[in-house]
């Protein structure tokens, strides 16, 4: 029996309109949060592997433009 990580429970959101592109969020956890040429983020696979939940609630919470959001999903 192998172990497999569980599947990921949680997805990220943005609101690019509204994006800055002050960029902590992919300072924090660039593994989810990239930024595309112009600075705004993008967000290229949208579920949140379960080892990377906490950075990435941590990227969207410095957001000042507040416009990351997280939402379990089953």
């Amino acid at each position: 029996m192998t172990n497999q990580p569980a599947p990921s429970t949680h997805k990220v959101t943005a609101d690019t309109a509204q994006c800055c592109g002050y960029g902590l969020c992919a300072q924090m956890c660039p593994e989810v949060y990239t930024l595309d040429d112009n600075g705004i983020v993008y967000i290229e696979n949208e579920s949140i592997p379960n080892e990377l939940l906490d950075e990435a609630k941590e990227g969207a919470e410095c957001c000042p433009a507040q416009v990351l959001s997280i939402e379990e999903i089953n």
